[in-house]
């Protein structure tokens, strides 16, 4: 060691060690490391320091070397070293004091403006010439290179145990391991049962907030197990939240898939752990059906499709779950001018119903341009709940077994062919191994040829197997007769479901949607809807304008035809309920009252019942009483006992009597004994 180094000016600083382990592990466990580290202070005092100016820095011990953004004790003896205050830093080795080029050439570079020296193991440094400062800038690329070895080492153990399903990980709710480690489900039957639930839940709802709501209202807890701490382990109880959900349906555990690198770990210059969710074509391992799980993998992805559909961030479609409202064709309307999809407005009529609107206002909102469309949705969704019905029917559904059974039928061919595939594959492989055994083993130039040749043709017949496989189970589609029946029965089933009073607007939308992709609108002198299905048939529908505000006030001709027929034999109160009986309604589609009726007949100027009756000649009881000679008393009272013809024309009982009316003869007879007594 060269001693002619160190000067006077240098001695009168401090000399600081700097004691450092990884983990707190090595710390407990390397404690020989550690007392290596502390005999330093010896070389210190060897080399004139006295043991007052001898600095030991340990407050980082059990902190990793990668960075120092998280050693104080390293940022403290960096900064003491610039303000000139040190003048020997002692360290057992390079990695000690880090393991970072950055780090330690940034400790060289203000040792070698200060004159401060480096000490290690090996010997001591002026990092202010250039022999040193090279050899220590090799130390460091050295120390680094070893970090990342260790690392690699280290994750490449990871990955392959990975690989073969038998990294232990941890494992979500409803899971746990046995003295095997294996994969089981939670011993607990509740816990199980709400896993389930929640699975359940999200595919009738349909969304993650529909679904806590749902366990809110059903007052269902949701458990969870403690990660840490002293009941680490243990089961608790606790309200259903909104990112349990979105956890639950994210993790293809639940499908009994074993999954290794769905997340990214880096870590920023402030030292902050940043962990990033990757794709899933950028996850490191995936292996299915490794252990028993909640739901299949298909149900597991058609979760994921329905989250990705619900996203307003992330999908142009921009389709949300079906909610309360009336309209139908929520999230399913594409404006056919610019091709966007049409957001929903409601607004009430009279005060009582609420009815859709369709707009168009993307590039209202997004560039302050004019609405592009807008239309009645009512009359829309009623065409579309026609058609609905319409295709859904029994002679549809015979088609569509018709096409089955076709489908069956190729694919059974498709099969016998992918058999054949197969068989080939399989020739070859024999013929491969045949040539490989028949080769002089001694002869490795030909022998590792026709072992390449057998591997390869060993690896076609295992992708043509499972191609196979694959596809005959997709090709399994052949319904049992039981299953016929019930498909059978649908159009009657669906036409009971849409019509039954019981079901609500959000059930009604859901069944649309698992029938219709999207339907494209177009407004001009009508509305063109194409409606186009989920198997890419498509249907065009002209649904006519509906009337302006104005006119929509007005009564229909033909009721007022009908109005009018009626004042010819009834008042106006028998017009409103004959009116009713036969199915019309007022322009605001309540039933007809007698105050309506009068008002319309005095609107249009139509005739009321007494003046048809005078134009047809009938006469008033004073007028037919001064005709026969008798009181109008007696025309009532005559009246009243059947004998004489007379007919309402208002509500109040008013009535006008037959012209050729003639004295009852019974009336005759008690006139004259009437007569006779008084004589």
């Amino acid at each position: 060691m060269n001693t002619q180094q160190i000067t006077s000016q240098q001695h009168q600083r401090l000399a600081c060690l700097y004691v450092r382990q990884s983990t707190l592990q090595q710390v407990f466990e390397n404690t020989e490391s550690t007392k290596r580290q502390y005999a330093l202070q010896e070389r210190a005092l060897a080399l004139g320091w006295p043991a007052e100016q001898i600095v030991v820095i340990d407050q980082d011990l059990g902190i990793s070397g990668a960075s120092a953004a998280d050693r104080l004790g390293f940022q403290h003896l960096v900064a003491d070293v610039g303000l000139g205050k040190v003048g020997l830093v002692l360290g057992l080795e390079v990695s000690r004091l880090a393991r970072s080029s950055s780090d330690w050439h940034h400790l060289l570079e203000v040792c070698a403006l200060t004159g401060t020296l480096i000490l290690d193991e090996d010997g001591l440094y002026d990092p202010a010439t250039f022999n040193d400062r090279l050899l220590l800038g090799l130390k460091g690329t050295m120390s680094e290179a070893e970090l990342y070895v260790l690392r690699a080492r280290l994750q490449g153990g990871i990955l392959s145990k990975a690989r073969r399903a038998a990294l232990k990980l941890h494992l979500p709710i409803g899971f746990c391991y046995t003295e095997e480690d294996q994969i089981v489900l939670d011993p607990d039957r509740q816990v199980q049962d709400t896993v389930r639930f929640l699975f359940r839940v999200f595919q009738q709802a349909g969304s993650a907030c529909a679904t806590v709501r749902a366990f809110q209202q059903a007052q269902v807890p949701f458990p969870r197990r403690v990660r840490n701490g002293p009941h680490q382990g243990e089961l608790v109880w606790g309200e259903l939240q909104h990112h349990d959900v979105l956890r639950i349906l994210h993790n293809p555990c639940y499908a009994g898939a074993f999954v290794f690198g769905r997340t990214r770990t880096t870590k920023t210059v402030d030292g902050k752990i940043h962990i990033a969710t990757l794709p899933r074509e950028q996850w490191q391992v995936i292996v299915r059906d490794v252990h028993v799980g909640y739901l299949t993998w298909q149900e597991y992805e058609a979760n994921l499709a329905q989250l990705l559909t619900n996203s307003q961030a992330y999908t142009p479609a921009r389709l949300n779950p079906p909610r309360e409202g009336p309209a139908l064709l929520q999230g399913l309307v594409i404006c056919g001018c610019c091709g966007e999809r049409m957001s929903v407005r409601y607004h009430q009529r009279n005060g009582q119903r609420i009815v859709p609107d369709y707009v168009c206002q993307r590039a209202a909102i997004n560039r302050g341009q004019p609405i592009c469309q807008r239309l009645l949705g009512r009359d829309l969704d009623a065409a579309v709940a026609k058609l609905l019905l319409e295709v859904v029917t029994p002679e549809a559904i015979a088609t569509t077994l018709a096409l089955q059974d076709e489908l069956v039928a190729q694919a059974g061919a498709a099969e016998r062919l992918r058999q054949l595939n197969v068989q080939r594959a399989q020739y070859e492989v024999d013929l491969a191994q045949r040539r490989y055994n028949h080769v002089d083993p001694a002869n490795r130039l030909v022998a590792d040829v026709l072992e390449a040749e057998w591997n390869a043709k060993l690896r076609a017949l295992t992708e043509a197997c499972e191609a196979a496989e694959m596809q005959r189970q997709q090709d399994q589609v052949r319904l049992s007769v039981t299953e016929r029946k019930t498909l059978q029965a649908v159009p009657e089933n669906f036409a009971r479901f849409w019509r039954d009073p019981g079901t609500s607007d959000r059930e009604r939308k859901r069944l649309a949607r698992s029938l219709i992709e999207d339907v494209t609108v177009k407004k001009s002198d009508q509305i063109m809807a194409h409606v186009r299905f989920k198997g890419g048939a498509t249907r065009t529908l002209c649904v006519p304008l509906p009337v302006p505000l104005a006119q929509s006030r007005l009564t229909p001709p033909e009721t007022l035809a009908a109005l009018d027929r009626l004042l010819d034999t009834c008042t106006d109160a028998e017009v409103a309920e004959q009116l009713n009986a036969q199915g019309y309604r007022t322009f605001a589609g309540l039933p007809f009252q007698a105050t309506h009726v009068s008002q319309l007949r005095r609107k249009h100027g139509l005739k009321d019942r007494f003046i048809r009756l005078r134009e047809a000649g009938w006469l008033t009881a004073e007028e037919l009483a001064g005709q026969l000679g008798v009181a109008s008393q007696t025309i009532w009272y005559w009246y009243r006992h059947g004998w004489i013809e007379g007919a309402h024309y208002n509500d109040r009982g008013s009535c006008l009597f037959v012209p050729t009316a003639t004295i009852p003869p019974g009336s005759r007879r008690r006139r004259s004994r009437t007569h006779v007594k008084s004589t």
